[in-house]
């Protein structure tokens, strides 16, 4: 499946309230940055993902979200698949990627 440039356009206007958020395409996909620190993206099947930690698991498996899978690597990687509903809403969007955001500083820490 093609990367529909739409669904990315789209995912980047929901997350218009999360100030400096911007998109640079990447290995078939796109990456959601802020700050050069990536955060969340949409993959080649057009599937958005936020990155987490350990405390933010619990969350995304409450919503009944899937980890990453990258099928070539056979392991999954630190994002987890975001719900319709939040992506449907800008506000619950901002939330979210703040809470990916600060996962995101926090692995770069380390």
């Amino acid at each position: 499946m093609a990367l529909n440039q739409e669904y990315v356009d789209y995912i980047v206007d929901q997350l218009s309230e999360f100030e400096g958020a911007s998109s640079r395409k990447m290995f078939g996909g796109v990456g959601i940055f802020k700050d050069k620190i990536m955060f969340a993206m949409v993959t080649s099947e057009n599937a958005f993902y936020f990155r987490v930690n350990n405390e933010l698991i619990p969350k995304f498996e409450a919503e009944g979200m899937k980890p990453f899978d990258h099928a070539k690597k056979g392991k999954g990687m630190p994002y987890w698949s975001a719900p319709a509903h939040v992506i449907e809403d800008k506000q619950l969007m901002k939330q979210w990627a703040e809470d990916s955001y600060e996962a995101a500083i926090l692995a770069k820490k380390k």
